[in-house]
């Protein structure tokens, strides 16, 4: 399946509050953590704020690498995502989208007080689903 993006380059931003959750979850790889910031995102009801997002830190990340054996599977929930909230589902929009819920999952990830340990991250998703 086509990938919306090939390069994944986080912001600075992205980048302090990923180093934060890999600290606190023991988690060491960042596509692991966005894995799990991506989906975060996409269980809010609403689209991301359509914000400029800076690509200043040094960490790029390969959509293969990211998506892993779940590659396929994450663009298809990108694009149904893209489709119910009344967007184009062209690469351009993919990546767009996929850049604004990336960034807005980590965002919700580093922000939760009650995000400690991993354990506090794999009852987080059982919450999530559970409550749809």
């Amino acid at each position: 399946m086509e990938t919306p993006i090939e390069r994944i380059r986080l912001s600075q931003t992205a980048k302090d509050q990923l180093t934060k959750l890999k600290r606190q979850t023991k988690i060491d790889q960042w596509n692991i953590l966005c894995r799990w910031a991506f989906c975060r995102s996409l269980a809010e009801p609403t689209p991301p704020s359509p914000v400029p997002i800076p690509q200043d830190s040094n960490v790029e990340i390969n959509w293969r690498v990211f998506g892993g054996e779940m590659s396929d599977i994450l663009i298809l929930a990108l694009k149904q995502r893209c489709y119910n909230d009344g967007f184009g589902t062209d690469k351009d929009t993919l990546a767009t989208q996929f850049r604004l819920h990336l960034h807005r999952g980590i965002g919700y990830l580093a922000g939760d007080p009650n995000l400690k340990k991993i354990e506090n991250l794999i009852a987080l998703g059982t919450k999530i689903s559970n409550n749809k």
